[in-house]
C-alpha cells in the first residue's frame, strides 16, 4: 500500500558554468569573500595588506570555496574615498598572485567600475560582481569583452556606496519581491542580448542595498521566485545589517543567523552564497543540497547488512560502494 505522500515541488536551479566548473543544485558554489580594504564593515575581513589577503586567500582554498570574490572599496557610505587607481592598486596585484598560485580558480571582481575590470582583465577574472546594478553603463560590455562571467543585481536605483534610507517599493507586502524579480529579470536579459551567456549570468537579490531589514527578510523568503528566472542565483548574505537587526547583534556575532538565511535560500534554489565563514557554509550548502536529495551523501552506511540492496532510491547517484553491500 502506498502512503499519501506528496511530493516537494522544489525549485530547480539554472547552472553556473564559470572556468570549465559547472555548479547547480548538487554542486552548490561558496564564494569566499577577500576585501582590500581597512575598513570593510566587518573587521574579521579586512585585508588592506597584501600579504593578509593572500594568507586569507590560502585559508579560504583550503576550508571549501569554489570562487574568490576581491573587492576594493567598502560597499556603504562609510569609510575612505577610494579612486579609481587606488582601486585597480588595491585588486590587480591580488588577482594576479591568486591566479599564479591556482590557475584553475574561479576568480570574481567586486567592482561597479569597467576602468577596474579592464584593468583586471589580464589576471584571468572569472566573473565581475557588479554590486550596484548597472551604475556604469561600460561594465557589462567590458564583461563579455573579457570573457567574465556577470552578476545583475538590485539596488533600488540608488548609486554606489549609498546607504538606504526612507525605502519603499509600494503599498503592497510583496511590492518589494515584485520589483526585485523584475528588475532582476530585465537585467538578465539585457546581459544575454549583450552577448553574455546565460550560464554565466548570476542574478543577485542584493539583501539590504536599498532594502529595509523587513524587505530583505521578505525577498529571502521568495528566493524560489528569483530562481523561477531561469539564471542561477546568488546570494550574499552573511553577516548582513538585515541579520544583525533581526537578532540586535554586532557584525561579529551574526554567524548563527547568517547560516540560517543560507539554509533556506539553499532550500529554495540558490546555487552560490557569498560568505566570510568559508567551512560553515560549505557544510551548510552541501547538507542541504543532500536534504533536497540533489546529492548523495559522501558516507551512507547507517543500518547497512550484509544483505542490503539499493531498491528505495535513496542515493541519488545510484548504487555505490557506501550504499550496497553483498
Amino acid at each position: 500500500m502506498t502512503p499519501d505522500v506528496t511530493p516537494l515541488a522544489l525549485a530547480r536551479p539554472a547552472r553556473l558554468v564559470l572556468r570549465g566548473q559547472t555548479f547547480d543544485a548538487a554542486r552548490p558554489a561558496v564564494m569566499a569573500i577577500i576585501n582590500r580594504t581597512k575598513d570593510s564593515f566587518y573587521q574579521g575581513n579586512r585585508h588592506a595588506d597584501l600579504n593578509s589577503a593572500l594568507a586569507a586567500l590560502d585559508t579560504a582554498v583550503a576550508l571549501g570555496a569554489d570562487i574568490v570574490d576581491i573587492g576594493g572599496v567598502r560597499a556603504g557610505q562609510e569609510g575612505e574615498e577610494v579612486t579609481v587607481a587606488m582601486e585597480i592598486d588595491r585588486v590587480v596585484p591580488f588577482l594576479e598572485r591568486a591566479r599564479a598560485a591556482y590557475p584553475d580558480l574561479i576568480l570574481s571582481l567586486d567592482t561597479w567600475r569597467s576602468e577596474v575590470a579592464r584593468a583586471a582583465a589580464h589576471a584571468g577574472v572569472d566573473l565581475v560582481n557588479d554590486t550596484w546594478a548597472g551604475f556604469d553603463a561600460d561594465l557589462l560590455a567590458t564583461a563579455v569583452e573579457i570573457g567574465a562571467g556577470y552578476v545583475i543585481s538590485h539596488t533600488g536605483g540608488y548609486p554606489p556606496r549609498t546607504d538606504p534610507v526612507d525605502v519603499t517599493y509600494g503599498p503592497g507586502e510583496l511590492d518589494v519581491v515584485a520589483d526585485v524579480v523584475a528588475t532582476l529579470r530585465a537585467g538578465a536579459q539585457r546581459a544575454v542580448a549583450a552577448g553574455m551567456p546565460p550560464e554565466r549570468v548570476l542574478v543577485d537579490p542584493t539583501l539590504d542595498f536599498g532594502k529595509t531589514t523587513t524587505h530583505s527578510l521578505r525577498v529571502l523568503r521568495h528566493t524560489a521566485d528569483v530562481t523561477a528566472l531561469g539564471f542561477p542565483v546568488l546570494q550574499a548574505l552573511s553577516r548582513k545589517d538585515f541579520v544583525g537587526e533581526t537578532l540586535d547583534l554586532p557584525a561579529d556575532e551574526r554567524l548563527e543567523g547568517s547560516l540560517a538565511a543560507t539554509a533556506v535560500a539553499a532550500w529554495l534554489g540558490a546555487t552560490v552564497f557569498r560568505a566570510h565563514d568559508v567551512r560553515a557554509t560549505r557544510r551548510v550548502v552541501d547538507m542541504v543540497a543532500s536534504i533536497r536529495g540533489d546529492r548523495a551523501p559522501i558516507v551512507s552506511t547507517r543500518g547497512i547488512g550484509p544483505h542490503s540492496r539499493y531498491v528505495d532510491g535513496s542515493a541519488t547517484s545510484g548504487p555505490t560502494r557506501e550504499t550496497t553491500r553483498e
